[in-house]
């Protein structure tokens, strides 16, 4: 596995929107950007910004599910937060196929025009335990969404409450619970029947199982899949674990310092990526068979500083292919293979190794 002295000849340049909205689309997330200022001084000077998130682009088709990965800070929370509207962004597009509304795109509306859209995009949140309000009930709980938003009240809301918590596999009678009466797993089913409550449309998903017991993971995981056949709905699943986006996504985006490096269908990236930080990230991703062993990718160098990145591209310092151009030129996302996206110099030359059995 060695890189090419020189890059071959680019594709043409252009991003998995680069045609605009699909018949199939959902969400269509176009240059985004979150640039989060650092001031200084008495006067907050600004002096410098954090790239959050910077330049990604990526569409969500009706019923998919759509994973994010990368490590710790790479701003795959950052970039769901903004399509949930709990960040303004800096610049870009998140448009949403409404099924009342039609395409909206979601920075240019105020909060009296976000108001009907939220009941069709929800969120299950990271932490199952400081998601739920300790002093409500399940039947507060759940019902919330469904009170707020005028859909039903008193025996109506009952009935609505005790059929979402049959959908999640939990009893009717445990709606005059507290939280605290439950376990990690149960909480967390609580809370995806509380994004379920209005029957949205688009679901994100930020490392839903990530604070879980892996057996508990496994039910959650098949859990998650089973409402989606239900409730017709549509995934963005930020993890990352490998394993786990392996097991529930159609696609897999992977970032890296704010951008989006590869792109691909879950079987194409998994078995043969395009971009050499895939390469290291599916090397970690561990193996049933204690028999089975290859070789673990050890990067070196730190993660890139999102205030001030390195010129060219943002992996060539840690990258153990890069050549002189990736010091002076970012590659761009583009079409290297039909429905293959990466940011690679080379990426239709490297040979790289995926995840065997």
């Amino acid at each position: 596995m060695t890189a090419p002295a020189t890059p071959t000849t680019p594709a043409p340049a252009g991003g998995p929107n680069g045609s605009g909205p699909g018949d199939g689309d959902l969400l269509v997330v176009k240059d985004l950007k979150k640039h989060f200022p650092i001031t200084k001084g008495f006067f907050k000077r600004e002096v410098g910004a954090v790239k959050a998130v910077d330049g990604v682009s990526f569409t969500l088709r009706e019923g998919e599910t759509l994973g994010l990965v990368g490590e710790s800070g790479c701003g795959k929370t950052t970039t769901s937060r903004l399509i949930m509207r709990g960040f303004d962004p800096t610049s870009g597009e998140i448009r949403f196929k409404d099924r009342r509304l039609g395409w909206v795109n979601i920075p240019a509306l105020d909060q009296r025009g976000m108001k009907p859209l939220r009941r069709h995009i929800q969120m299950i949140f990271q932490d199952p335990y400081s998601s739920l309000n300790p002093r409500m009930t399940l039947l507060q709980i759940i019902g919330e969404p469904l009170l707020v938003n005028g859909v039903a009240k008193g025996d109506d809301l009952k009935d609505r409450v005790a059929d979402l918590l049959r959908k999640v596999g939990l009893r009717p009678e445990y709606m005059v619970r507290y939280p605290h009466a439950f376990s990690g797993g149960q909480r967390q089913r609580i809370g995806i029947a509380r994004a379920l409550a209005l029957h949205p449309q688009l679901v994100v998903c930020d490392e839903p199982v990530s604070a879980l017991d892996v057996s508990i993971q496994a039910q959650t995981l098949n859990l998650l899949q089973d409402l989606q056949e239900d409730f017709n709905l549509t995934y963005l699943f930020v993890a990352h674990d490998l394993s786990v986006v392996e097991h529930i996504s159609d696609r897999v985006a992977v970032m890296y310092v704010g951008k989006v490096v590869e792109l691909a269908e879950t079987d194409d990236l998994y078995l043969q990526p395009l971009h050499p930080y895939t390469e290291a990230l599916l090397s970690a991703v561990p193996k049933p068979n204690p028999a089975f062993r290859k070789r673990r990718i050890v990067l070196k160098g730190e993660v890139a500083d999102p205030a001030n990145p390195p010129g060219g591209c943002y992996f060539h310092p840690r990258c153990p292919y890069a050549q002189e151009i990736c010091k002076e030129e970012y590659p761009p996302l583009r079409e290297v293979y039909p429905g293959r996206y990466a940011s690679c110099h080379f990426a239709e030359t490297l040979t790289l190794q995926g995840v065997t059995e």
